[in-house]
């Protein structure tokens, strides 16, 4: 790998993943040397970057931002922007922005293959990933120049418990430090005292909604039933409100529901399971019991609470999303899936076209071994080791990453060209 000349470039960051992550990452480039600065939005940005020198603080408005932000690419004389998610208001612009000046746009995600990677692209992630315009046929002819064998996940989860925390602590300073900066606007339609009960009344029910979650998931397990598996993601997330065709999740409960009812044959269940940060801001079990009386579907749909999702998908029948990237467990073991929103997943030799009721009565199956190129592909591209919460998980990162940052190449122009560099082998992440 060739990297650009570290003495002449000069690194933006904007918002990251809640934690000391973009700390780190900007630490290392700037050892690496590169110059480093940090636009910060509220307390919460300052409070988790140790580089006062380097901190630029927008106290300004949303309607001050672009203008703002040009000329932050004049004074600095920037060349590469680094953000995590690119639909917030504020990333977008700046997004749009550097793109018109032909400076590079670093994007972090959680990964593709979570909990266990994390996604990093250039230009835009999900719905804007450069992965959306890529057939699997090209992505088998990069795959020729390597004979790298794909990582397997390792047998114990990532840094769940580690995201909850640094949540809580990022809502905790924007709730009572955030003097300085009056003007922030967050970019979910909670406030951000509501989003901080939220993140505390996950820590403290943790236990309980354990119990229920292996209740439900016994249930399932033991019940000697076939079932077919709703994924659930959350209503807020950029993924489900940018890149599909549903505003709330009572709309695609609602549409599989139905879809189940009608489709489905009557020994068979619904499983729906939410997503393992779901904090209760959407009436997911209410609309749940709804639609079941309604429909005549009582003892047939089960709801369960987060947790791994190893061990429902193991007798699925099929499963059906709007565009979670926990379908990835799903095509990885060969089940059928149906999916709703726009995902880099989303390729015809692994997803149904099939009508709804039609896929629940009798869904088609993916094409194995294409997936299996596919996720080769992601894992020897954008896709890479390690986590953004637990330490161990971002030393693991950090070990990849900025060298990736410091190529001329996007990740996958690299293993096109042939000059990626060797990937690192997954370690255990906790």
């Amino acid at each position: 790998m060739t990297l650009h000349a570290p003495e002449d470039r000069v690194f933006l960051f904007l918002q990251g993943p809640h934690g000391p992550f973009f700390n780190r990452l900007g630490a290392m480039l700037r050892r690496a040397g590169t110059t480093v600065w940090r636009v910060g939005f509220n307390a919460g940005d300052r409070a988790f970057w140790f580089h006062r020198s380097s901190y630029i603080p927008f106290t300004g408005t949303t309607a001050e931002w672009p203008s703002t932000f040009s000329q932050l690419l004049n004074d600095k004389g920037v060349t590469d922007v680094v953000l995590y998610g690119d639909v917030r208001p504020i990333h977008a612009q700046a997004v749009a922005e550097a793109k018109r000046r032909g400076i590079t746009v670093h994007v972090f995600e959680e990964g593709y293959m979570r909990p266990y990677w994390v996604t990093y692209e250039r230009g835009g992630s999900n719905g804007h990933s450069r992965l959306m315009d890529m057939s699997v046929t090209q992505m088998q002819e990069a795959l020729a120049l390597s004979d790298m064998e794909a990582p397997l996940p390792p047998s114990t989860w990532g840094d769940m418990r580690q995201h909850i925390f640094y949540g809580a602590l990022y809502h905790w300073f924007v709730m009572f430090r955030n003097g300085s900066y009056r003007n922030f606007q967050p970019h979910r339609a909670l406030s951000v005292s509501r989003e901080f009960q939220l993140y505390l009344k996950r820590l403290f029910l943790m236990p309980i909604q354990t119990m229920d979650r292996v209740q439900a998931t016994l249930r399932i397990r033991y019940g000697g039933f076939p079932y077919h598996l709703a994924l659930l993601q959350l209503e807020h997330d950029s993924s489900f409100q940018e890149h599909s065709p549903f505003k709330t999740m009572q709309e695609f409960l609602d549409l599989v529901i139905r879809g189940f009812a009608e489709g489905a044959l009557a020994h068979h269940h619904l499983v729906i399971k939410a997503h393992p940060l779901e904090d209760g801001r959407a009436p997911i079990r209410k609309t749940i019991r709804t639609l079941a009386r309604e429909l005549g579907l009582q003892g047939r749909i089960h709801y369960v609470r987060g947790g791994k999702l190893a061990q429902l998908l193991n007798d699925a029948r099929s499963a059906v999303t709007v565009n979670s990237t926990a379908a990835q467990q799903v095509l990885w073991r060969g089940i059928p899936l149906k999916v709703f929103g726009k995902a880099v997943f989303a390729k015809p030799e692994f997803v149904s076209d099939q009508p709804l009721p039609a896929f629940f009565t009798g869904a088609s199956r993916p094409d194995n071994r294409a997936y299996r190129d596919y996720r080769r592909y992601l894992l020897e591209t954008s896709q890479i080791a390690g986590g953004f919460y637990s330490a161990r998980g971002r030393r693991q990162l950090l070990r990849q990453v900025v060298d990736m940052m410091l190529s001329p190449d996007d990740p996958y122009d690299a293993l096109a060209s042939g000059t990626a560099a060797p990937r690192q082998q997954l370690r255990l992440v906790t």
